[in-house]
């Protein structure tokens, strides 16, 4: 396993992260996506803790909490060298404030979390998503609460937009408060959005990036062609996140053709090409059965070639959007002022 640099915090986690969502859910959507048991999880958890995986990445919302609770026990007595994630945001019960990012709901959340967890401390917390209803300022106060009361040591966001990603690291610069360190957000061969705005704000603000859903929802496993698709698959079941199945399709093949020349698998290709991007910290893997992440893991150990890495761009890139098409213009700067910004 390799290991790289959280951000500025002087933390190192794994290139891979286990996601802790397939773990509990015996019906409904996540039954779809998961419905592992107590013995599965462990058995998931400690193959990856014994692979040197030392990142795992959960949610309150996750099996309505059976995903904490699991993973709780699944690393007690192994607490002390792991980096523990988990997020907050979404509803948790039926009663008005159990929701959102108030001060009231997230000092709920987290007392809640930790039991389940079975932990004293989350190393990183992050929002789920935004949220309109909250002054952003009560929410990162709240969360600056939680890192000096020592339950939380750092805090991150998720799914956020470029500019409500800014907006609050600009609160906490001028409020002298906690700042978000990462941000856990979709990006994949098939869902490349992120570089528009987001990347470049992350590499600007010296931020980190960690990687939601990095097969597309298991569109890019393999299991899916014009020809074929897999029932069992949880993209079968659960049509998430939304791609453009056509350019997929084109993807995959090419995507075979790769992975055949370095006889790896299409997983692999998919993994290798996203912990090539260079702002990305950590990718999050989701796995049903220890074959699936032994399978995952080794997209650590392959190196796509720049011939392979420029096949895959060109194939995947995005459209330019205004205003990325002006920046394309030929510059209007003479080379004896360029020169003195070199």
């Amino acid at each position: 396993m390799k290991y790289r640099l959280l951000s500025d915090t002087g933390v190192f986690v794994s290139e891979i992260c286990l996601g802790a969502m397939t773990f509990g859910g015996q019906s409904g959507i996540w039954q779809q996506i998961g419905g592992l048991d107590q013995k599965a999880t462990d058995l998931i958890v400690h193959r990856a803790i014994d692979a040197g995986v030392n990142f795992i990445d959960t949610a309150n919302v996750y099996s309505g909490g059976e995903s904490e609770t699991l993973l709780g026990r699944a690393i007690a007595g192994r607490r002390t060298n792991l980096v523990i994630a988990t997020k907050v945001r979404a509803r948790m019960g039926t009663a008005p404030n159990q929701v959102g990012l108030s001060r009231l709901h997230i000092t709920e959340a987290v007392e809640a979390s930790l039991t389940r967890l079975g932990t004293d401390y989350i190393d990183l917390y992050q929002i789920h998503r935004f949220d309109a209803l909250t002054n952003i300022e009560d929410t990162l106060r709240s969360l600056d609460d939680l890192v000096h009361a020592g339950k939380v040591r750092y805090i991150g966001c998720s799914n956020l937009a470029a500019w409500q990603l800014m907006k609050a690291l600009a609160v906490s610069r001028e409020q002298k408060l906690e700042r978000f360190r990462c941000t856990q957000s979709y990006y994949s061969l098939l869902g490349r959005e992120l570089e528009r705005e987001t990347i470049p704000l992350l590499k600007d603000q010296g931020l980190g990036l960690l990687v939601w859903s990095p097969l597309a929802g298991g569109f890019l496993s393999g299991k899916f062609t014009r020809d074929a698709t897999d029932q069992k698959a949880r993209r079968a079941k659960f049509d998430f996140p939304p791609i453009d199945k056509e350019k997929g399709f084109n993807l995959v093949e090419l995507m075979r053709a790769v992975a055949k020349g370095h006889d790896a698998t299409i997983p692999q290709v998919a993994l290798a090409w996203v912990l090539s991007r260079e702002a990305v910290t950590s990718v999050i893997i989701g796995a049903r059965n220890v074959a699936q992440l032994d399978d995952n893991l080794k997209s650590v150990d392959l190196v796509l070639s720049s011939d392979d890495l420029s096949r895959l761009d060109e194939a995947s890139r995005l459209a330019p959007e205004y205003p990325a098409w002006m920046e394309l213009m030929p510059g209007d700067r003479r080379p004896d002022e360029l020169r003195r910004y070199e």
